[in-house]
């Protein structure tokens, strides 16, 4: 099975040797490398080119983001969100111009290099404009008189105020995305499913931690009662002269503050939190 990413992006390196697909011999000259898991080879390529490599078959699945898949217009199966990449595809104007509404943007030119995306954008609307397409730097287009307005992808809107842009409206909202060839599942299915599953076990590992702890077992009771835990603790013997047990469970990063401080009262101790890789349901 080809599998293809999205090139330089440390999160999709980070996820994929997570998920067990680690990745050999990889260099920054060389376009495929071979991955421990002998039944997947990895094709690297420019992201806004892997929805038309997965779409045509070069590659059974892909890394790469929503937005270069709706510009495409191309027919892939979306798998799952890979959480990271999180943007907006946004109409942004002047904030001298003072627009209040985007009818007021009829017969005017925008700049984007998301022509395709644009024009539904608007054509949907009933509002005809020019749409200028521009391969980087769009936010400088209104101010060199390039466009009237811009659609642009933002994380953070930094770029736009800096620019002196206001937001408008929202075209789209874009993450990474796992897609996957029509017709790769017939053949490939199962492997696709192995990888599917890997990935998913990383996600859903990311902002959980693995906690243990000896209790008294006069307060388990207790402790049963404070920790959530995914499907209740797991509660085994020690040999202590002690009268202790060990408790293990699975929490959210988010309550470990809380639920520490109410675990010590609680007599709990020799309390150890580590962080989980995987997590498979």
């Amino acid at each position: 099975m080809q599998y293809q990413t999205r090139e330089g992006s440390t999160n999709r390196s980070r996820t994929s040797g997570k998920a067990g697909l680690h990745i050999i011999d990889e260099s920054s000259r060389k376009l495929f490398a071979r991955c421990t898991n002998q039944s997947v080879n990895i094709l690297f390529a420019r992201a806004s080119d892997i929805p038309e490599y997965v779409a045509m078959g070069a590659a059974d699945m892909g890394m790469t983001g929503y937005d270069l898949v709706c510009e495409k217009e191309i027919d892939v199966d979306i798998l799952m969100d890979l959480g990271f990449g999180n943007a907006d595809l946004v109409l942004a104007v002047p904030e001298d111009m003072h627009i209040e509404s985007i009818q007021e943007l009829n017969g005017k030119k925008i700049g984007t290099s998301y022509p395709k995306i644009t024009k539904s954008f608007f054509s949907e609307r009933g509002i005809n404009v020019e749409i200028v397409e521009v391969s980087g730097a769009c936010e400088m287009t209104p101010h060199v008189g390039i466009a009237d307005a811009i659609v642009d992808l933002t994380s953070s809107g930094t770029t736009l105020k800096i620019n002196r842009l206001q937001v408008i409206e929202h075209v789209l909202s874009s993450s990474v995305k796992l897609i996957a060839n029509k017709d790769s599942s017939s053949h490939r299915g199962h492997i696709m499913d192995d990888v599917v599953m890997a990935f998913k076990s990383v996600i859903d590992a990311r902002n959980k931690r693995y906690l243990m702890m000896n209790v008294p077992k006069d307060s388990l009771d207790e402790v049963k009662k404070i920790l959530p835990g995914m499907s209740g603790p797991t509660v085994m013997p020690v040999e202590s002269s002690h009268n202790l047990v060990a408790v293990h469970a699975v929490i959210d990063e988010t309550d470990i503050f809380r639920i520490i401080t109410s675990l010590k009262r609680a007599g709990a101790k020799d309390i150890l939190i580590t962080p989980i890789e995987r997590l498979i349901h």
